[in-house]
């Protein structure tokens, strides 16, 4: 087996609060183990289109902090077609890339899951999507802090709906999945929650 010498990380989809802290560990232990690390910007985009720079110890520093993703996300529509996924891998090929640690939610792991079976590449995945709606994981980068900001501002709500003796209704995202609508409204107390 060919020891692993160089590694694409991108950030796909949605964007997730702890996927600058994902990229961080990811650079850093990788780096730690010799082996050169690469990011792609704007996820299978930048895949596809060579967008790609050299992550060093410096560059990621100080970025656990913020929201968002340092390499930005996007989706590829592209990356949806066998054509594109070709495309993509040839680009990991000239880039001497030996695998890829793909961090994002269910479309961007479907994604890896596809390129890693066409293209025999080894990908690992970290699950980030706020939407907490991925199999085989408790608890997804960005969903606790989604489900905080919720209650932070449910909390805020509570006040304005008491003084004017009314109801509010609080939408929040999740997709199909209802884990921070449910979760929400526990954590608030709230008198009901809608789920899909």
């Amino acid at each position: 087996m060919n020891r692993i010498k160089r590694i694409g990380v991108l950030t796909s989809g949605g964007d997730a609060p702890g996927m600058n802290a994902a990229i961080r560990a990811v650079a850093r232990a990788s780096l730690y183990h010799g082996i050169s690390v690469c990011g792609i910007i704007k996820g299978y985009t930048g895949l596809i289109e060579n967008n790609i720079i050299e992550l060093t110890v410096e560059n990621v520093s100080n970025i656990i902090q913020r929201g968002g993703t340092i390499l930005k996300t996007a989706r590829s529509h592209e990356f949806e077609t066998p054509e594109g996924r070709t495309r993509a891998y040839q680009v990991i090929q000239e880039n001497e890339i030996d695998g890829l640690v793909v961090i994002g939610g269910d479309g961007s792991l479907t994604g890896a899951r596809l390129l890693a079976n066409e293209h025999n590449l080894p990908i690992v995945g970290i699950p980030a999507t706020i939407d907490n709606d991925l199999a085989g994981t408790d608890l997804t980068i960005g969903y606790t802090t989604a489900l905080n900001t919720i209650m932070d501002a449910v909390d805020k709500l509570r006040d304005t709906a008491s003084s004017h003796e009314r109801i509010f209704f609080v939408e929040v995202m999740g997709r199909e999945s209802g884990f921070l609508a449910l979760n929400g409204a526990i954590a608030t107390g709230s008198e009901g929650a809608l789920i899909p």
